[in-house]
């Protein structure tokens, strides 16, 4: 079941320091949000809050919450693990496992929680690489290391590692920094198809690729260095571009920051 993410007043600490300052916005199902700001603002660690990813570096801790469909992803009796199954990942660079074969590593995950039926790992598989819009281009070597493919064709198949294990939400950070410009229009073409099944959050510092990929975008940014970083506005892509609320957004989005 696609979900509804709603984040409301979180602030985000790594030991001593305060990252992010009271954060809230909601992300519609079967849609896409773009989080876009200047560097060290804080939108990769709100973006890796949602999964909990930011948990692995020590000292890190949340306040407020983070829910989906109504549930507190944060509550004491909820199992980070299940979370990250729930809430997939893409990160900024392509990694595949670069010895495993195309097939392992789209499955890798469902191997991991326990799937052993030879059949289903193939059917998953195939699904998750046409999904991912691979398939025609692999179907022939799905043998052969994962490492051997393209940079555009690796975070096609991080993409179908992430979607084999049945997420509700994809969580995409700078998926396309490391790519040619052909490799990154393949990667906009599959979001806008991705989000007819999933909800997807997008952190990008290409505005012309938030403008053409996301429904809705928020724009973060710091008042100071050394201070938190805060969401300054959200709303329809088309008015944050065309008629922003806050002028330091306009002046971020027209190229005067940033």
């Amino acid at each position: 079941m696609v979900k509804r993410i709603d984040i409301k007043d979180l602030d985000i600490f790594y030991g001593n320091f305060h990252a992010v300052e009271s954060v809230s916005l909601s992300v519609q199902p079967r849609s896409v949000m773009a989080l876009i700001g200047p560097s060290g603002c804080g939108k990769s660690t709100v973006l890796r809050s949602i999964n909990r990813m930011h948990e692995v570096t020590p000292g890190a801790r949340v306040q407020g919450s983070i829910m989906l469909d109504g549930e507190d992803i944060y509550g004491s009796s909820v199992d980070p693990v299940g979370v990250r199954r729930t809430i997939g990942m893409v990160f900024q660079r392509p990694n595949p496992f670069p010895t495993m074969s195309i097939r392992d590593n789209v499955i890798a995950g469902l191997k991991l929680l326990g799937e052993r039926n030879k059949k289903r790992l193939n059917e998953v598989a195939e699904r998750s690489l046409r999904g991912a819009n691979l398939w025609n281009e692999v179907k022939d070597r799905l043998d052969k290391p994962g490492g051997g493919l393209s940079g555009g064709q690796q975070q096609r198949l991080c993409i179908a590692r992430a979607i084999a294990v049945s997420p509700d939400v994809l969580l995409m950070d700078e998926p396309c920094s490391a790519l040619d410009p052909i490799s990154t229009l393949a990667i906009e073409d599959l979001i806008t198809e991705l989000k007819k099944d999933y909800t997807i959050v997008i952190v990008t510092h290409n505005m012309q690729q938030a403008a053409r990929v996301s429904d809705q975008t928020a724009f973060f940014n710091l008042a100071a260095t050394g201070k938190p970083g805060k969401l300054i506005e959200t709303g329809d892509t088309e008015k944050i571009f065309s008629n922003p609320t806050e002028k330091a957004t306009e002046d971020y989005i027209s190229g005067r920051f940033g």
